[in-house]
């Protein structure tokens, strides 16, 4: 999906490049993505964009139009635009499988390259594994609200951006939502599509059940009828009677949902399923939808209102509690040494590393290390190689596959952690002693 755009970087990134490629530093660098805290009421998050981001790296090409802008700006040596001419990366990644739950301060991509390439990257893998994560980790708290009833994705109109809608409805897909609305989606990552009808379509008819009758006669397939334009009580009689009117008529024509987009949403429900239920049809479910997000849904949900869908967008894909993660890539060793970054609250852990997850009865998450990568810890290792001297390793899993795993680790989390509310917990993350150890030792050294 991604297309590369070798100029959809900071300005930064190429003039240190430049300087390294001046001063001949061609030495391996390490550089790890990690995000400092969580955000507040979030427990965890969800690593998503992994595929992309490998994509970008496989791709990443300077063409002449690139190379021209680049010299029109006057801050780039001849030498150092042919050495951009010629890039293509060599490195290597290790990174959580999409889908994986994991907390602060553990690294979840590592990249291993000459710096002048780990370091060329840092934008784009930030701009791609981020707003992935934050759309995954909002999503699955939907679907942990939701208890396994249906959700859809209608957030591309609210989206900042086309990509940005792609990249969501991929994401939410990853974090447990059902279906995306976003046609090109079902397309680009066959994330099964999901659709009804707009109010207009109820408003530019006559009468309200013709509308419905010319819907159900025209679509090909089970239809969703929105019930709230005018009236939804009215509403739900009408569609009841063009369900009676279908079955006697022997037509193929099915009507598989009414939807509800405004009002009092549990009040709203529950009436529409009585009217539905008591004229015989218990099989129509009901679809609400309408500035819905996780808590708003948790409170559906607890509180039993028959609802068995529901369709979440503007909360969804801008994370409107959440829009942005403190996320970081940082360099943890150059050319063979440990580095620390140790500026006021955004100090750094030095040196290549590993998390270590261990899992108790059921494979519950109990706890993590962070430790570097050849300590002999207990637990998981979660960072894998995922790419090889620039290709990736294998090719990447079937998105239904990152989907299942996100949702079987979402079960392992502590109840605690599942928490949508205030106070919410957290899998406790210990820093390793020698982790500790290599950073007080680097501290001395610079005294």
């Amino acid at each position: 999906m991604t297309v590369t755009r070798p100029l959809l970087l900071d300005l930064y990134q190429l003039t240190m490049a430049q300087s390294y490629f001046a001063l001949g530093m061609n030495d391996c660098a390490v550089f790890e993505l990690f995000v400092r805290s969580l955000p507040r009421n979030r427990g965890f998050l969800v690593a998503a964009g992994l595929a992309q981001a490998l994509e970008y790296l496989e791709g990443l090409r300077f063409g002449s139009a690139d190379l021209d802008f680049l010299a029109s700006l006057d801050l780039f040596s001849p030498e150092f635009l042919k050495c951009l001419g010629t890039f293509r990366f060599s490195g290597s990644v290790h990174a959580m499988p999409e889908g994986t739950p994991f907390f602060a301060q553990e690294p979840i991509l590592r990249v291993t390259a000459p710096i002048l390439e780990a370091q060329l990257v840092e934008s784009r893998i930030l701009n791609t594994v981020h707003f992935q994560t934050v759309i995954a980790s909002k999503a699955a708290r939907c679907a942990l609200a939701a208890g396994g009833r249906q959700l859809v994705d209608f957030g591309l109109r609210r989206a900042h951006e086309a990509d940005a809608g792609l990249c969501a409805a991929r994401a939410a897909y990853v974090g447990g939502f059902h279906a995306t609305a976003t046609v090109e989606a079902g397309q680009r990552f066959g994330i099964p599509l999901s659709g009804t009808m707009a109010h207009s379509f109820i408003e530019a008819q006559a009468r309200e059940e013709e509308a419905f009758r010319n819907f159900a006669a025209t679509y090909r397939g089970a239809a969703t009828l929105l019930i709230d334009t005018y009236d939804t009580e009215r509403a739900a009689r009408r569609v009841a009677e063009l369900v009676h009117e279908l079955r006697k008529a022997g037509s193929s024509r099915h009507i598989r949902a009414v939807r509800i987009d405004s009002g009092d949403l549990a009040r709203e429900c529950r009436a529409v399923r009585h009217i539905l239920d008591s004229l015989g049809c218990q099989d129509i479910q009901i679809v609400v939808s309408g500035g819905l997000d996780e808590y708003a849904i948790e409170d559906l949900v607890r509180n039993a209102v028959p609802v068995d869908a529901f369709g979440v967008g503007t909360a969804l894909d801008v994370s409107a509690d959440a829009p942005a993660l403190d996320m970081a890539y940082k360099l943890q060793e150059y050319a063979g040494k440990a580095r620390r970054k140790r500026s006021p609250g955004k100090a750094t852990w030095p040196g290549v590393k590993q998390v270590f997850r261990e899992r108790g009865a059921q494979r519950q998450i109990m706890r993590d290390e962070v430790a570097l990568a050849e300590e002999a810890v207990a637990g998981e290792g979660l960072l894998v190689e995922v790419m090889r001297d620039g290709r990736s390793v294998r090719p990447p899993p079937a998105l239904a596959q990152i989907r299942a795993r996100c949702l079987s680790e979402l079960s392992a989390l502590p109840p605690q952690v599942r928490e949508l509310g205030e106070g919410v917990g957290s899998v406790p993350v210990r820093i390793s002693d020698a982790l500790r150890a290599l950073a007080a030792q680097l501290d001395a050294e610079v005294g």
